[in-house]
């Protein structure tokens, strides 16, 4: 049975040796080869019979590749484009290599989850295009085939996307997926006792028996059950709690609250008790994700000593007292009420306003000692301009709770005038922050072959590849690259603005920028000496500079070496 994976599958075969792995593969065939001879063979059963994908077993995951739309087979040995070339080159040799040349030479394959599109050089002009050329392979030969394959790895990245963290399963340990199988089940479990009980609760209460006990508690879940819906959905942005923790968590509680305010409402209206119920249960769904996501991020700042299990117990055990406290105030308000309305609404008001405000009061306390862009940038460009790390706490009293938001601070501008940052480094972070783009499609930022080998050539060492377009520092993550290249090229692109701003050095054309002198060819210099300076400097006033905590785009690339010679 095919395992669902979140990882990159192995790339489509290459007669080159890339750059990220240093290994030598064998030629795919030509694309337009490839289709001519899969048309000329597409009703012989020996074709049909292997037309799909090996299974790729790399590191004891099982790992179902399916290049383009083809059919995906766990029990074939020999993948479909082996195949294809082998008969290729024994009946069409004289097509195959007069087709060969025609797209040009693949310098680079641009990586979106499990789809690989190569980047082509014009053999007759200086210029760069891309093609998902890939889906060739199958046009023509499977209808049936194409549809379901591509329905297949439609479903697969999009439960891969919902369910699973970001970069699974290298960024997460290996008893993570076991212990998530095994958590669904619980949780099945659970809400069946959960309509149980619930029915019975309403048995108790006098609703009496027969159908109306049974309605109500469907009505009841199908409120939660749609609620639970928004979960779902929004797990998928968990990596922008991880960036911007504070301001998504004063987001959750205003979410809280507006969920609370709806169900306020329902005593007016109860003809509409499940759509009403059905909105404020998504309301609260998402802002009970949100806060449990945040609160891991604020937990794992307090654990000084590691001690991660007992910060977050004792953290619920708070969380208990605090609520059965509030339980018991609220009965008691609730008995004083009664049924007044507008007596409730104000009451709803007053409370809110101090939930709201002791929110904002304890976020401003939290130190983020991680660094995401705007704080990366900041202390970066602190660094640049005086030579000093700035302090944990000054950085954090400067930052927006969210991005370009820089009237929404967590310290109001009165309480947060730095005797450490510098105005310079102030704009210089927010106008990095809305430069970077991180995860670009090469395809996008370079059109000319010059450009883009200049750029290989510069950074063939480094995890990711830098240039600017449009006043945009754009930034091409390749294929193996881990969150620490992502922090070495904020500090270069940090360098590049100084370079903007203190040195009048724009930026002209890659290949330009590239060679000796160039402003790219100079900053990358200047990171090569002093990025573990930084460091090391950042370490000692209390950051983690493990890496860059940021949600680049799902682009990547893997460069192809011969071309660099």
């Amino acid at each position: 049975m095919a395992s669902i994976s979140g990882g990159l599958p192995s790339p489509p075969p290459s007669l080159s040796t890339c750059a990220a792995s240093g290994q030598q593969q064998h030629t795919a065939p030509p694309f337009v080869s490839a289709r001519l001879f899969a048309s000329s063979l597409s009703s012989s059963s020996l074709f049909l019979s292997h037309h799909g994908s090996n299974n790729n077993n790399n590191n004891g995951s099982n790992n179902n590749n399916n290049y383009g739309d083809s059919w995906s087979d766990d029990n074939n040995g020999i993948p479909n484009t082996s195949f294809c070339l082998l008969l290729s080159f024994s009946l069409f040799p004289n097509n195959l290599f007069s087709l060969a040349s025609k797209p040009g030479e693949v310098v680079a394959w641009e990586v979106k989850g499990g789809k690989w599109s190569p980047v082509y050089a014009d053999s007759s002009k200086d210029e760069l295009f891309a093609d998902n050329a890939l889906r060739l392979l199958s046009s023509g030969v499977l209808d049936l085939g194409k549809i379901l394959g591509s329905s297949w790895l439609w479903c697969r990245e999009l439960a891969v996307r919902l369910m699973l963290p970001e970069g699974y399963p290298a960024s997460v340990s290996s008893d993570y997926l076991e212990y998530s199988l095994w958590r669904a089940v619980q949780g099945v479990a659970s809400q069946i006792n959960g309509v149980l009980t619930t029915q019975a609760l309403l048995y108790a209460v006098g609703l009496g028996k027969g159908a109306i006990p049974t309605a109500a508690a469907v009505n009841w879940v199908l409120k939660d059950g749609l609620g639970y819906l928004s979960k779902i959905f929004l797990s998928k942005y968990g990596r922008h709690f991880d960036v911007h923790p504070k301001g998504w968590r004063l987001f959750a509680d205003l979410l809280e609250n507006a969920a609370y305010g709806l169900e306020l409402l329902t005593p007016a209206y109860p003809q509409f008790f499940v759509l009403i119920g059905a909105a404020a249960g998504a309301g609260r769904s998402a802002a009970a994700l949100i806060q449990a996501a945040t609160r891991s991020c604020f937990f794992a700042g307090f654990a000084a000593q590691r001690n991660f299990a007992e910060v977050i117990a004792k953290g619920e055990a708070q969380g208990m007292v605090s609520k059965s406290i509030g339980i018991m105030l609220g009965i008691a308000l609730a008995n004083h009420i009664g049924a007044s309305g507008p007596l409730a609404a104000a009451s709803f008001g007053v409370v809110t306003a101090v939930h709201m405000f002791c929110n904002l009061k304890s976020y401003q306390s939290i130190q983020l000692r991680t660094l995401n862009p705007y704080r990366g940038s900041l202390v970066f460009s602190e660094y640049l301009l005086s030579g000093e790390v700035p302090p944990v706490k000054e950085v954090n009293d400067e930052e927006p709770l969210f991005s370009g938001s820089s009237f929404l601070k967590v310290v109001p501008v009165q309480h947060a005038q730095s005797q450490v940052l510098s105005a310079e480094a102030k704009e210089a972070a927010a106008q990095i922050e809305s430069r970077l783009q991180l995860g670009c499609k090469l395809s996008d930022v370079v059109s000319k072959k010059e450009d883009v080998l200049a750029l290989f050539d510069l950074f063939e060492k480094e995890g990711y590849i830098l240039t600017e377009q449009k006043g945009k520092y754009c930034v091409v993550l390749k294929e193996d690259y881990s969150p620490q290249d992502m922090l070495k090229s904020l500090f270069q692109v940090s360098y590049l603005y100084w370079l903007e701003r203190n040195a009048g050095i724009d930026s002209r054309s890659a290949s330009t920028d590239c060679k000796p002198g160039g402003k790219m060819q100079l900053s990358y210099d200047y990171v090569q000496r002093e990025f573990n300076h930084v460091k090391n400097d950042s370490q000692a006033a209390g950051w983690i500079t493990d890496g860059l905590i940021a949600r680049p785009l799902p682009c990547r690339v893997r460069v192809v070496k011969p071309l660099l010679v």
